[in-house]
């Protein structure tokens, strides 16, 4: 490493590292083997400035890009969960050959040269900033000073959730839909970065100061405002921010009528667009400036979906909860069936079809027939919907193991909305899943530069498998220490790697929070009387006995729990059941870990075989 030159080199290659990363780099070699707290890292490398933990995560994951380290198997930087990190390799002080200084240094000592340096580099940097503006100017013609933003690097906007002022509350997932429309039209700008929905709706209830907000989402412009309805009557404030300065560029209120409301969406991003002076490309102004409408009374019934949707999965997992499911997704089904009848142009309701399929613990492929026809609709209406691509992405993938077809919507999607992290992930997935990791690691990469709010590489959001158990417990401390599902991730990691004490201790914490309570009394008798794995076997046992009354048990955690046990026979059965109900687990079969113990076995090869996996994807 060359900290002065901000390089590392390796076998005669040399990769060019950001300042602030190689300092970061630099505080970690000066204590080799040592752990180096988020602290300490933060306020030797950014002494004057805030910064949040995201900087530094960023930071390190630069670096490990560099070393061509991996964050699951890590050589170079391990990660101390909630601690630091630790430089894993000794360093060594080199004293190698550098070219010789200029003859008028030669002669002077180290300190004398570095004096004259510090002397002669403000005006030599001066002049050359100088005569880079005037080429600059004369070739842009002061463009740049009287009209659209000339640099081409995308403006970073976030828009955050609009806060509904209607009194209620029932008005909480329209006031949620208008924030994503409005995400969606800015995203439709190349050159604008929009954040993505997953990232900002955290921040919907949050008091943070809205530049505390904006350093934390790495933002340079923030959009925030209210929406208030009142019959057909819609009122929207919107009011733009720098995040550097800290000052309001712009605010407008508008009223409309609720028929409007996607129109005036894309009023308020070409106002937002002329404001920061990007350029908008004729084909972007003409879209946003195509007059839409919608009939008050679809948009009404897509909001009840989205409700009746949010609920049923709410109950999925649950104990005892299936009707109450059903009965939700039945509710929001009849919602958007409405929602299109009585409006067969709103795209909207045609996309949130695909939540009828969407993966669960009760098998919905009876409405699989209509959730593709939706989405074929939803593309007839605007091809270039890209929440549509990646929703028949998905369904193609995981419904009818259409990989080719699959990848073509993910490649669209990713083609129309370049500058989206999220996109870029969903394809990164699809790539790892296909056992393409060079290019899903590139594509995850981009994610991450493009969505540095979201730690992907970190995988909070259990949106990829095989993590180690550092990283599972890592991602439970953010969900939260009950967080059913997060426990159910760490029962399952510490079965795999055979320590089946902690296993079963997850477990009873995971079920407790779903509700099956008869389960943990079977695992806490069980590992009284023979210890954790009998503990395990027993609830197998126990948990295949009430399938065989209730069909309705959940299939990952008996699949998964069989794997980790060796019983072959028994996990082949259940991943048989997941592939006729089209579950979720089935598209990991090649990089899940939990799957290790059967794939010697020529079972999982014909596995492979059922669902399109058994040749690598090309």
């Amino acid at each position: 490493m060359e900290p002065a030159l901000n390089t590392i080199s390796k076998n005669g290659t040399t990769t060019r590292l950001e300042p602030k990363v190689m300092e970061v780099l630099v505080c970690l070699a000066q204590q080799p083997g040592e752990p180096v707290s988020k602290e300490e890292l933060l306020r030797k490398v950014w002494p004057d400035t805030f910064v949040s933990d995201d900087v530094l995560t960023r930071s390190i994951s630069e670096l490990r890009r560099g070393f061509g380290d991996d964050c699951k198997d890590c050589r170079f930087i391990q990660t101390i969960p909630k601690r630091g990190y630790r430089l894993l390799v000794p360093v060594t002080p080199v004293s190698g050959s550098k070219p010789a200084p200029p003859n008028e240094l030669r002669e002077r000592d180290p300190a004398s040269a570095v004096g004259l340096w510090q002397r002669i580099r403000i005006p030599v940097v001066v002049g050359v900033v100088l005569a880079g503006a005037i080429a600059w100017l004369r070739a842009s013609d002061f463009r740049g000073w009287l009209g659209a933003r000339e640099d081409s690097t995308p403006i970073r906007l976030a828009v955050l959730p609009l806060r509904n002022l209607s009194g209620d509350s029932s008005q909480e997932t329209f006031a949620d839909a208008m924030t994503e429309e409005l995400i969606t039209e800015l995203s439709r700008i190349r050159a604008l970065d929009v954040i993505s929905r997953t990232s900002v709706m955290p921040y919907k209830e949050s008091k943070k100061p809205l530049s505390e907000i904006a350093r934390e989402l790495h933002a340079d412009k923030v959009v925030e405002g209210s929406i208030m309805r009142s019959g057909n009557k819609v009122r929207v404030t919107a009011q733009l921010t720098s995040a550097a300065k800290d000052t309001n560029l712009w605010a407008q209120t508008y009223d409309r009528d609720v028929q409007d409301v996607l129109t005036l969406q894309s009023t308020v991003a070409m106002a937002i667009a002329n404001e920061i002076k990007i350029r908008v490309t004729p084909e972007e102004q003409t879209r946003l400036e195509t007059l839409r409408t919608v009939n008050p009374k679809a948009l009404d019934y897509y909001v009840q979906a989205r409700f009746h949707f949010d609920r049923a999965d709410s109950f999925v997992y649950h104990f005892a909860k299936q009707e109450a499911l059903l009965e939700e997704f039945r509710k929001g089904i009849a919602s958007l069936e409405t929602a299109t009848q009585v409006d067969p142009t709103y795209l909207p309701a045609y996309v949130a079809y695909f939540q009828a399929v969407d993966p669960a613990n009760v098998s919905r492929l009876e409405y699989l027939g209509t959730a593709k026809a939706a989405l074929a609709k939803a593309l007839e209406l605007d091809e270039t919907n890209v929440e549509a691509h990646l929703a028949l992405a998905r369904l193609l993938v995981q419904y009818e193991y259409d990989w080719m077809g699959g990848e073509k919507e993910y490649r669209r999607a990713v083609e129309l909305a370049p500058n989206s992290g999220p996109a870029h992930a969903d394809y990164s997935e699809y790539l790892f899943n296909v056992g393409r990791s060079e290019a899903a690691e590139k594509e995850l990469d981009l994610a991450q530069s493009l969505d540095p709010s979201r730690d992907y590489l970190g995988d909070a959001g259990f949106h990829r498998v095989g993590n180690t158990i550092d990283q599972d417990r890592q991602a439970l401390e953010e969900r939260g220490p009950n967080d059913p599902f997060a426990l159910a991730v760490m029962g399952k990691g510490y079965a795999i790697a055979g320590r089946y004490q902690e296993s079963v201790e997850m477990w009873e914490r995971c079920l407790e929070g779903y509700g099956w309570h008869d389960f943990v009394r079977v695992l806490k008798r069980a590992e009284a009387r023979s210890g954790p794995r009998f503990a395990l076997e027993e609830w197998m046992r126990t948990a295949e006995q009430y399938e065989n009354v209730h069909h309705d048990m959940p299939l990952p955690p008996m699949a998964f729990t069989y794997a980790s046990l060796g019983n072959k026979d028994r996990a082949f059965a259940w991943l048989d059941r997941a592939v006729e109900q089209r579950n979720w687990m089935i598209i990991y079969l090649k990089r899940d870990n939990v799957w290790d113990p059967l794939r010697s076995d020529p079972r999982f090869n014909e596995l492979l075989r059922r669902v399109g996996l058994s040749v690598q994807q090309q």
